[in-house]
């Protein structure tokens, strides 16, 4: 234990390390076999591992979407997207693979089908001038909800997005 500092090393920050209370996820890029990405989000932190792999990192309440996919010689057999808000300290999660600690998971969708309905819903967001990180919540649980159930979402208009901002601008 370091009594100048009153914390044990290994609890201590690294100083090139990221800010405290960063949602940290591992990417790994192997073309063809192993791609994870980040699709939207505001990144605190970045770490290069190799040419391969890098960690990023978000502050406490930033949405991102996570994105996952890998193949073997025969085929596709994983596709996965997961929109998580990143946690503040003493918050609950839950925890997913590659993420670290965890985060409140929005939405996790599987299959390749579903992943790509997503990420159109997410263009779709994009065309109206949104940035995604700052759509309401609720709408990715809705999102979840509605392909879960093999349902279209509802679209997440301009209108519906400045009534939220002027929303969470009104709160305290």
């Amino acid at each position: 234990m370091n009594y100048r500092s009153g914390l044990p090393l290994s609890m201590r920050p690294r100083v090139d390390g990221p800010p405290p209370f960063t949602t940290l996820v591992e990417l790994t890029w192997h073309e063809k076999r192993i791609e994870s990405w980040i699709r939207f989000g505001r990144q605190t932190y970045e770490q290069v591992l190799d040419r391969h792999r890098r960690v990023v990192g978000f502050a406490p309440n930033n949405v991102f979407a996570f994105v996952r996919w890998a193949a073997n010689d025969y085929g596709t057999v994983l596709s996965r997207i997961d929109i998580l808000s990143a946690i503040d300290r003493g918050e609950p999660f839950q925890t997913l693979p590659f993420v670290r600690p965890g985060g409140d998971i929005l939405l996790k969708v599987e299959s390749w089908p579903k992943v790509a309905r997503v990420l159109e819903h997410i263009d779709a967001i994009e065309a109206h001038g949104i940035d995604p990180c700052d759509v309401v919540e609720d709408h990715w649980r809705h999102v979840h909800r509605r392909i879960a159930a093999g349902i279209e979402p509802h679209p997440y208009s301009a209108d519906r997005h400045a009534a939220w901002v002027k929303r969470r601008s009104a709160e305290p």
